[in-house]
């Protein structure tokens, strides 16, 4: 592959890696693609081989994030119709206020699906954050599991 061509693939992992971190792009899936996209233009060993790295890791990092958030949920006593209402109002939040109306509809959403649940306020705003930081876990391993095969990928370029 060229330089140009490792350069778009480049740009395509950077902004895979922010898609991960703002929740907005399909980001794992956007760095994985391009990898392997690099990978079988460049073909050989290694080209390969980082070609299956890839795929083994973003489908592992998918894997572990929702196993990992789960358990989160799971003990925090979250249940998933909450999660299912703060979802949904924050995809509305998403085209009512651009930018952070995702985030501020997923609160508001899960907030209120459990105060109707719990009726209490302390109740509810805590299983509010159990939610909030499932969600962060999430995106911690899909970003780990995106950083490795980024890494794979600058190990690939260099080698080859």
């Amino acid at each position: 592959m060229t330089g140009a061509g490792e350069l778009l693939v480049g740009l395509v992992v950077l902004a895979g890696l922010v898609g991960v971190v703002v929740q907005v792009l399909p980001g794992a899936f956007l760095v994985a693609l391009a990898v392997v996209v690099w990978g079988v233009w460049t073909g050989g060993g290694w080209g390969w081989a980082v070609v299956v790295a890839a795929v083994v890791l973003t489908a592992a990092a998918q894997v572990v994030k929702y196993v990992v958030a789960g358990r989160h949920l799971v003990r925090g006593g979250v249940p998933n119709r909450s999660l299912v209402w703060g979802g949904l109002a924050g995809v509305v939040g998403f085209f009512v206020i651009p930018v952070v109306g995702l985030f501020l509809g997923f609160v508001l959403g899960t907030y209120l699906a459990e105060l109707a649940r719990l009726r209490e306020h302390p109740v509810a705003w805590r299983a509010t954050v159990v939610a909030l930081q499932a969600t962060g876990l999430t995106i911690a391993v899909e970003l780990a599991g995106s950083l490795l095969v980024t890494g794979l990928w600058l190990l690939g370029v260099w080698r080859t």
